[in-house]
């Protein structure tokens, strides 16, 4: 017998047009609904992608969850960290999907962090020219960020997230009691991707941020209420611009900067997480537009600060092994997605709540400024 709905889950409708509107139920708990819910689908069979960590957690709790519900399910474990959103990863992922006969009417079940949720999500995408899929994230970045807006990919040697597809899930199932067994690492690396959308659009959700953060990391209902807001947030931007023609590229503040780092300690979590990446990219995104005059050195310390007393690296410096020079960082940059003919376009603000695409920057003034960032220690 399949476990009883959860009573009040907080609920973010994402409501696109064509038949692909779906729910981001958050609250404690959810992963045991899986089942019940996955048959609400109409599916028949689940492939559940996931890491070893997780697995080892989760992994009998869900497939069991879905086989009470009627579902034939099958786990496809891949090791843990950004090595697996690979071109290899991806093919392993695909023919274990196919090895389980995952038809289109079935599901694709991504149980794990953002880099689960991406490589199963493209896997997908493609996998018989599309796959329904549900998105389990168990990390915070994943819970505010990576499960929603149906964004989906791997990495290239040549760059972070180069190949992919927009694939939206059908339902979102953020069980915040899988935070609970984050390492405090891994909460922080989360949190950047909280902070990022008060620095984005809202400046009373940063102030709320470092009024609250402590509650967030303790699991206290500020980390419900924080993972809502998100959701809607991110939502909302992912209605009007759900293929990044416009608004959509306002949520990287901080990730050009971010994925350049990845790309250069070759994406060994070991040295840097994405969001420890973010968090640097966030701070120097700030201190880039306080260095151009758009915000005020008392708003990038702000920034800074915060980030810091949360936990999280704000500096080059803070880069395990280092991130090579000012060169190496520009090198890395030109592969970034919002680049256009060669130019790079960075999310810069005008302040905290206040950030805006800027294209066209010159990159001699960004080759300056990273000088000196990495002179700063």
């Amino acid at each position: 017998m399949s476990a009883p709905m959860s009573d009040a889950p907080l609920a973010v409708h994402v409501p696109l047009d064509g038949g692909r509107a779906y729910d981001i139920l958050i609250g404690r708990g959810l992963v045991a609904e899986a089942g019940a819910r996955a048959a609400a689908l109409g599916a028949r069979a689940a492939g559940i992608v996931t890491d070893e960590t997780v697995a080892e957690l989760y992994g009998a709790r869900i497939r069991e969850s879905l086989e009470a519900a009627g579902l034939r399910a099958g786990l496809i474990v891949v090791a843990p960290g950004e090595a697996s959103k690979s071109y290899a990863g991806y093919a392993a992922v695909c023919d274990g999907l196919l090895a389980l006969k995952i038809e289109r009417g079935d599901l694709v079940v991504a149980l794990g962090g953002g880099v689960v949720g991406d490589l199963a999500g493209f896997a997908a995408a493609t996998l018989r020219r599309g796959v329904r899929f549900v998105q389990v994230p168990t990390t915070l970045l994943a819970q505010v960020d990576s499960s929603v807006g149906g964004k989906t990919g791997i990495n290239s040697p040549l760059g972070k997230n180069l190949v992919g597809a927009f694939h939206q899930p059908r339902l979102v199932l953020a069980d915040t009691a899988t935070l609970d067994t984050l390492s405090e690492r891994e909460m922080r690396a989360g949190y950047a991707e909280v902070a990022k959308y008060g620095l984005i659009g809202d400046a009373d959700f940063f102030g709320w941020c470092e009024t609250n953060w402590r509650g967030i990391f303790s699991g206290g209902p500020e980390r419900d209420e924080a993972v809502a807001i998100c959701c809607r947030a991110k939502a909302g931007v992912v209605v009007r611009d759900e293929r990044e023609d416009g608004e959509r590229a306002l949520l990287n503040l901080g990730h050009t900067f971010g994925h350049a780092l990845e790309r250069l300690t070759g994406y060994d979590s070991a040295r840097l997480v994405h969001g420890e990446g973010v968090a640097i990219g966030l701070a120097l995104a700030f201190r880039f537009s306080a260095r151009l005059g758009l915000c005020s050195g008392q708003e990038a310390g702000r920034v800074a600060n915060h980030l810091a007393l949360a936990g999280l690296p704000t500096r080059l410096a803070q880069v395990p092994g280092g991130c090579g020079d000012a060169d190496a960082l520009l090198d890395a940059m030109a592969q970034d997605k919002k680049v256009r003919d060669g130019a790079l376009t960075f999310i810069l603000a005008r302040g905290i709540g206040r950030s805006f695409i800027a294209p066209g920057i010159d990159r001699a003034e960004v080759r300056a400024f990273l000088e000196d960032e990495l002179r700063a220690g």
